[in-house]
């Protein structure tokens, strides 16, 4: 029987885990995209870190290094600027990715955003746009480059987007983010589809509330804050281990059987309401 290439990606590695597998990580200069860097260097991933900001990624990409030497798992790190909405910047990252060890093995399209918030009566339709554009349209085109790569070395491997639990409950306010994110749950649905057959699986994570860099200004406390841990059965704030350790699990091996999933890490919170982002104007 032949080799599964949703299990191994490069046939001729055996074993399980993702040592000398090269890794994609978009928006890898902080927050959740540098956690999950650190966890795939940890494995001994060959990890690819892309974004907007080149002295971001220079300081992350030394912290990475730093671990990956003081480890015995053989793993490397570079990084290569990339707006994930210019496609042909993208596309490079695909590229630099790929010189490491001839293939990319893993893409975490993790790089996103929000430039709106408020009612939908006066949306600032330009920030609805770019929003949309950032979030959805960036994941298509890490799709699009990602599973052309994927293809071209046979088959095989495997795809992380980055939706949110505002993709797949409302959050009042927050409704422009969370269209975008919801196209990306149908996103990972109809590429998971498609691009089965060559052994390359796709799936996203949806995190909640995560004390990061951008929700800072909700994790520091207030009536927000409050109102995301009532409505949270595990009452907590998640930290961007949480979602690094689901991206782990999702590209690896050990989920080989996983494609077109949306897990939600967000201590529960998809089972009652969305927070009520009307609360950071006092209504």
């Amino acid at each position: 029987m032949a080799d599964d290439p949703s299990v191994h990606p490069d046939p001729t590695r055996p074993g399980p885990g993702i040592a000398g597998w090269s890794v994609l990580v978009t928006g890898g200069g902080s927050g959740i995209g540098l956690a999950t860097a650190e966890r795939l260097v940890a494995d001994g991933a060959h990890v690819t870190i892309c974004g907007r900001t080149e002295q971001r990624l220079a300081e992350a990409t030394a912290r990475l290094t730093g671990l990956a030497e003081a480890g015995d798992a053989g793993a490397t790190v570079r990084y290569a600027v990339a707006d994930v909405t210019v496609e042909e910047q993208l596309a490079a990252a695909v590229a630099a990715a790929t010189e490491v060890t001839g293939r990319i093995d893993g893409l975490f399209a993790c790089a996103g955003g929000s430039t709106h918030l408020g009612s939908v009566l006066t949306a600032d339709v330009e920030a609805v746009r770019g929003t949309i554009d950032l979030n959805l349209m960036g994941s298509v085109i890490c799709v699009k480059h990602g599973g052309a790569a994927m293809q071209a070395q046979g088959g095989g491997g495997s795809i992380v987007l980055m939706s949110s639990g505002a993709g797949r409950f409302p959050h009042p306010h927050l409704w422009a983010y969370g269209v975008s994110k919801a196209g990306i749950c149908f996103l990972t649905e109809t590429a998971a589809e498609e691009l089965g057959p060559q052994g390359i699986r796709v799936n996203a994570v949806a995190p909640g509330i995560i004390d990061d860099e951008l929700m800072a200004f909700i994790t520091a406390g207030g009536p927000l804050l409050e109102d995301y841990l009532a409505q949270m059965p595990l009452g907590r704030v998640g930290t961007v281990e949480d979602v690094a350790s689901a991206v782990r699990y999702l590209i690896g091996p050990e989920a080989s059987f996983v494609t077109g999933e949306v897990l939600g890490v967000d201590g529960g919170h998809h089972l009652r309401r969305g927070a009520d982002y009307s609360l950071l104007f006092g209504s």
